[in-house]
């Protein structure tokens, strides 16, 4: 310890620096000159009150700046560790996906190229199981400056992503409500798939009926099922709703809307089997765009939010730390499909 307060008391020497300064820089030092190594105990916050008079608030905020840069860690009724000997870090982000399918890979790829090299990344995936995201967070806590999780719209989802420090906290892709004023960058489903139903209606009512797999045990958002309840109501659509799609069961005439891409493959396979033509002898929607339903089939009619944009708005979160709380619109693309 002795040799930690060494470093601190050499920063008095250098011109202009400020308390804050003076305390970060020491720590640095004491990591570059191996008197602390990772996993060591840093001084408690009354240890460097009594030792240099600093105020609580000055070293609380050093510390946090050290925490910001993935440097240091907190653990709750322990103290701060050293987590991180490379001091050329400069921060450190916890990112919590739902998983890696092909439009979060989307956003990953942007988020990581437009924060720069300077930013360490740890992607994290909960899977929709609200027991692995609460497990996550606990994990995470303390050990990253910043922390951009996708929620699980779930009774605990605000409990656990609560305990985040709001300050350093952005919430992607969906909108969970929580206390606390915090940043987010989301998309929205019931009012833009009614919207998406509605440019729709014409076509849809050239065919027979409409047909929505909605799998309530899964992570296909409730508020879409709200919105095709109320579309085909309001425009007397025939209709069915299935928790799932069963691979030979596409027939002519009919409209087939599914959110997951494995449902939309095996439909695809079946209008190839039964030389069905998408487009003329059924329609095809699917939801959240990527390349290849741009080239197949002569393109599959999608809705989306845009995730290129909503990764570049999450990287000037982390690069700025200004706050952003903004909807991504979402925008209907025809193809051959619908």
């Amino acid at each position: 310890m002795n040799d930690v307060f060494k470093q601190i008391y050499e920063m008095e020497g250098v011109s202009g620096l400020s308390k804050h300064d003076q305390l970060v820089n020491g720590i640095l030092n004491a990591i570059q000159k191996k008197a602390l190594a990772q996993g060591d105990l840093l001084p408690s916050v009354n240890n460097l009150i009594n030792e240099f008079g600093f105020a609580r608030e000055t070293i609380a905020r050093a510390y946090k700046d050290l925490v910001t840069r993935g440097i240091v860690e907190s653990r709750n009724r322990v103290g701060f560790y050293v987590s991180n000997c490379d001091i050329k870090q400069h921060l450190k982000v916890a990112l919590v996906l739902f998983a890696f399918d092909a439009f979060q890979e989307t956003f990953y790829k942007v988020f990581r190229s437009k924060v720069g090299r300077g930013v360490h990344i740890d992607v994290f995936f909960h899977h929709n199981n609200i027991d692995v995201l609460e497990s996550t967070i606990q994990n995470i806590r303390g050990r990253y400056g910043l922390f951009v999780v996708a929620p699980i719209p779930h009774k605990r989802s605000a409990g656990i992503l609560s305990t985040l420090p709001m300050d350093r906290f952005l919430m992607i892709d969906r909108y969970e409500k929580i206390d606390g004023d915090f940043s987010y960058i989301a998309q929205e489903f019931e009012k833009s798939s009614y919207r998406v139903f509605e440019e729709l209606k014409d076509t849809i009512k050239q065919y027979d009926a409409m047909i929505y797999y909605h799998r309530p045990a899964a992570d296909t958002p409730i508020e879409i099922l709200h919105a095709f309840k109320s579309f085909v109501k309001t425009y007397k659509i025939k209709h069915g709703i299935f928790p799932e799609y069963i691979p030979g069961t596409l027939e002519k005439g009919k409209v087939y809307f599914t959110i997951n891409n494995t449902e939309l493959w095996s439909m695809l396979k079946d209008c190839k089997v039964k030389k069905l033509k998408p487009g003329k002898d059924v329609g095809i929607l699917s939801h959240n765009d990527e390349v290849v339903k741009e080239l197949i089939f002569d393109g599959i009619t999608t809705y989306s939010a845009d995730f290129k944009v909503m990764a570049e708005k999450a990287a000037e979160f982390v690069l700025t730390r200004e706050k952003i709380q903004e909807i991504i619109p979402t925008v209907l693309i025809r193809r051959k499909t619908l």
